[in-house]
């Protein structure tokens, strides 16, 4: 008996060791592309720039809005995929009137570097910063969009430069949370690099906050979903969409979360 307890202990550090040296592969699920050109996808388009703080050269696509003084949405994606997978959705928010950016991390969609939260921290900086400054979008009617891991992304953004609005799509409590639901065998707080805490973020952002999530999401419990609304300083809206999962077509692009952006754009201070 002891020494069947001894070889699952051996086991179980070794697995518990393959965790801690490959975590990141497990959260961060580049995809390198090819990346066609932004034109051949989305009409009106351009391939743009991103500098980094740090030095790096990102891709990205920008879409301008229906007029110069058009509200612009900041679109930090999920952990998987490139910026490519969500034209549908930049499409959909252009429709409306609004302007749009996409861009990929670093190591994703073709992009020198490797992820991290403290790499995306700089890149989503580098994405707002473009907006700003390079296509002039102004600042009280910028909107931060973030899907999943991206809603992490913004949150953290939004504490430190708040927008007109941050809409926050299937997001969960902090990384450690979610971890926990996919690999409950392993110490996953004591093992995480990387936080992420959502809800910590959202309860210092002072900025009408819309949290979207679907009910039957097999990736991020909806109740964690709930709990990030719950924990919002200035929630403005909660949209759960029944019988959907995390990566559905009607989470990715669907009316229910175009509508959020799209009401958080058009609203007005006060």
């Amino acid at each position: 008996m002891a020494v069947g307890a001894g070889v699952f202990l051996v086991l179980y550090a070794g697995l518990v060791g393959l965790a801690w040296g490959f975590q990141r592969h497990l959260v961060y699920l580049p995809d390198a592309g090819p990346v066609p050109p932004a034109a051949t996808v989305l009409p009106g388009a351009r391939d743009v720039g991103l500098h980094t703080a740090d030095g790096l050269r990102l891709a990205a696509w920008y879409l301008p809005g229906a007029t110069p003084d058009a509200p612009a949405v900041l679109v930090a994606n999920g952990n998987g995929g490139h910026r490519g997978l969500r034209a549908p959705l930049a499409a959909a928010l252009h429709d409306a009137g609004l302007a749009v950016l996409l861009f990929d991390y670093r190591g994703y969609g073709g992009n020198p570097g490797t992820p991290g939260a403290a790499g995306l921290a700089l890149d989503v900086r580098a994405a707002r910063a473009y907006l700003l400054e390079e296509a002039g979008a102004p600042p009280d009617r910028l909107v931060y969009l973030g899907e999943s891991l991206g809603a992490a992304v913004v949150a953290e953004l939004a504490t430190e430069h708040p927008p007109a609005g941050l809409v926050l799509r299937s997001p969960f409590v902090d990384l450690a949370s979610a971890g926990a639901e996919h690999y409950p065998f392993l110490p996953v707080r004591a093992l995480l690099r990387d936080r992420h805490p959502v809800a910590e973020h959202v309860a210092a952002v002072q900025a009408p906050t819309s949290v979207v999530y679907g009910s039957a999401d097999t990736i991020v419990p909806p109740a964690q979903s709930r709990a990030v609304a719950d924990a919002a300083a200035r929630l403005h809206r909660v949209v759960e969409v029944p019988g959907a999962d995390h990566n559905d077509p009607v989470l990715l692009d669907g009316p229910e979360l175009v509508d959020a952006v799209v009401e958080l754009a058009v609203l007005r201070p006060g």
